[in-house]
């Protein structure tokens, strides 16, 4: 029997976790989300106020959300901020690993600790909190949803991102081991892979490497946070109920060919 298409991209009655809700991209999967009836979670880490905001639209456009305050680099941290959004009713069963640091710095120059904070902020929140639902969903014999947010320098690094590409590489390949361990479990889990996603200021911050990928785009054209959230939206929801294991790339068409 087919699913109805008034229920394919409907969320009534989940409730999604995003990490790193209070940056450009998370605000708008967030509000997508809202938007398609699930009640969000919304974790920021350093930024409480970007997430209140955030928070309230959500509210007084008639959804629901709760604002969740959160180092996920401390041991026990994914652990706790499901179990207190289980304690105030949220309790998730679609997750979005969204939280990443995107610092530029020559590999020359790199620290230990640089590499390991870029991996702690971006793959190892990602287990963690991947962890922490999943044993929750599984001891509840519920299904569920993770999307992490990759990148596509996860398949074609750029310079100054060798910590960051290589973390999103290995978030693409995490993707795909939690999807075949928590499938039998009726977890899907699944990546998408922004391209150079639009925000305000980006074209006076980097006018060159702008000007560049509109010239290299086939589709000619930055992204936006809204060309995320929509792949996000389509993971999570009954529409790829049959999905699992897959990296969605949304980048315009770049990796299509010669790497810009």
């Amino acid at each position: 029997m087919s699913t109805s298409f008034a229920t394919l991209l409907n969320l009534n009655g989940q409730t999604a976790l995003i990490s790193g809700a209070s940056g450009h991209i998370g605000q708008q999967i967030a509000r997508k989300l809202a938007e398609a009836g699930a009640k969000v979670v919304l974790h920021g880490h350093k930024n409480r106020d970007a997430a209140e905001v955030l928070a309230k639209d959500i509210r007084q456009t008639g959804g629901q959300a709760l604002v969740l305050i959160a180092d996920l680099a401390q041991p026990e941290a994914a652990q706790d901020l499901v179990r207190q959004a289980q304690k105030e009713g949220f309790a998730p069963d679609i997750l979005v690993n969204n939280a990443a640091r995107q610092d530029v710095m020559a590999l020359s120059d790199m620290t230990e600790a640089d590499w390991r904070a870029m991996f702690d902020a971006t793959l190892h929140s990602a287990f963690a909190l991947s962890h922490a639902l999943c044993d929750a969903l599984i001891k509840e014999n519920k299904f569920g949803a993770i999307v992490n947010i990759a990148s596509i320098e996860g398949l074609a690094a750029a310079a100054g991102h060798a910590h960051y590409a290589s973390a999103k590489a290995a978030l693409i390949h995490f993707t795909r081991a939690a999807a075949l361990e928590y499938g039998p479990h009726h977890i899907r889990v699944n990546a998408v892979s922004p391209g150079l996603i639009d925000r305000p200021g980006l074209d006076k911050d980097w006018p060159e490497g702008v000007a560049r990928w509109k010239a290299s785009a086939p589709l000619g054209r930055l992204g936006t946070a809204d060309d995320v959230a929509n792949a996000v939206l389509y993971l999570a929801s009954p529409m790829a109920n049959w999905v699992s294991g897959e990296n969605l790339i949304v980048d315009g068409g770049m990796l299509s060919g010669p790497n810009w």
